[in-house]
């Protein structure tokens, strides 16, 4: 089976490394991911080929584009669109699927609606890659018949998540009614190598008391407001030497906020900073506790990991929220709020979150390699 698979990140990368773990699932099959964001620092599988389009990334307000490159906006989206065009003439691809459209990234039409009209005449199958929850919208009827309309041209809909968590009609009623197949594939996850806990941790020099604990925010274009916080936070436990932070700031934090964060950490005992790591489901395995943003990726990452959790919705809309109220009420993890950010009250919820037993859980996050079953036997594959 040969896949072309689309996926546009404009502010952090969980789009990218959810993709990314779709990808790997889909082995040993030829696999070609067109991305068009940043390039996201991430070691490809070997049946995963890359085409990074001329990135495209979405301003502070999400009203418009910027090149990060620099370049005329206009000339990048007219290169952009005839590349993806060439290159599913070139592929020829079983299955074309796009991550998240036409339930997003709207501002991408220019590029994808050619691209399935181009697809259309073709045997292709086409396919759209959705999270779970939906962002809300201004306008939600003409949302709705705006994607409805665009669905025609798709032969399924893939849905990452477990339906006794979140369904599809909690933030698009009319998931009932699409104009293609809807199937729940359970959430994706990317849970650590076998021995991770006990190979990391050797690696840090940590003992059988030590408590690990991983502070992150994913891309790092937004909240380096909660890693300060937990580095002010961890500043009050110098009664708790056996206490240990590793903060993960992200490839896209800017440069001098990185370097503020830093400093900061390096006046601190037991605490590193760095921008990110590629083994960070290992890391994740070896620690005792996680504090985090609510994206999709790190919850999953974190429940496959099995550790207690603490995590601080993006307020920029409801989806982290809604996540992550879901998964507290399963005892999966915890959640933070802008309340519990000063130094004291956040000291004291990591003391408690560090202490607590392994959450128990039986949500499903199976959804890659179901993913790709799904998607071999709808090319004939299988």
């Amino acid at each position: 089976m040969k896949v072309l698979h689309y996926c546009q990140h404009v502010l952090g990368v969980g789009h990218f490394f959810r993709s990314l773990a779709l990808d790997q699932a889909l082995a040993p099959d030829d696999v070609l991911l067109v991305s068009g964001g940043p390039e996201a620092p991430a070691p490809l599988p070997k049946h995963v080929r890359h085409a990074p389009l001329s990135p495209l990334v979405m301003d502070e307000s999400f009203k418009g584009f910027y090149s990060p490159q620099e370049r005329d906006v206009e000339a990048v989206k007219t290169e952009r669109s005839r590349e993806l065009l060439r290159l599913l003439e070139a592929e020829m691809p079983d299955l074309l699927l796009i991550e998240l459209y036409p339930f997003g990234r709207k501002k991408f039409r220019f590029e994808l609606d050619p691209l399935l009209r181009a697809a259309a005449s073709t045997r292709t199958k086409v396919v759209c890659s959705l999270r779970d929850i939906l962002v809300e919208r201004d306008d939600q009827t003409k949302f709705e018949s705006r994607v409805m309309e665009a669905l025609t041209g798709f032969d399924m809909v893939l849905v990452h998540s477990d339906p006794r968590v979140a369904r599809l009609e909690e933030t698009f009623p009319l998931a009932s009614n699409l104009p293609c197949p809807l199937e729940y594939t359970g959430f994706v996850s990317r849970p650590g190598t076998a021995g991770a806990r006990r190979a990391v941790r050797e690696e840090l020099g940590l003992g059988e008391s030590d408590r690990l604990i991983t502070a992150s925010i994913g891309g790092g274009r937004v909240g380096g407001y909660l890693l300060r916080s937990v580095l002010e936070a961890f500043s009050l436990l110098g009664d708790r030497p056996d206490y240990v932070l590793r903060l993960y700031c992200g490839p896209f934090m800017e440069e001098d906020e990185y370097q503020r964060l830093r400093v900061r950490a390096h006046g601190l005992p037991r605490v590193t900073a760095g921008r990110f790591s590629q083994r960070f489901p290992d890391i994740l395995a070896a620690s005792d506790l996680s504090i985090s943003m609510a994206g999709y990726n790190t919850c999953m990452d974190v429940l496959a990991a099995g550790i207690p959790a603490l995590v601080l919705p993006f307020d920029a809309n409801s989806e982290q929220a809604e996540r992550a109220e879901k998964l507290a009420e399963l005892g999966a993890l915890s959640v933070l709020g802008s309340y519990d950010l000063f130094p004291e009250g956040l000291a004291a919820r990591i003391c408690e979150a560090v202490t607590k037993q392994r959450p128990s859980h039986d949500v499903d996050l199976g959804g890659a390699d179901r993913s790709a079953r799904i998607l071999r036997t709808l090319a004939g594959g299988e």
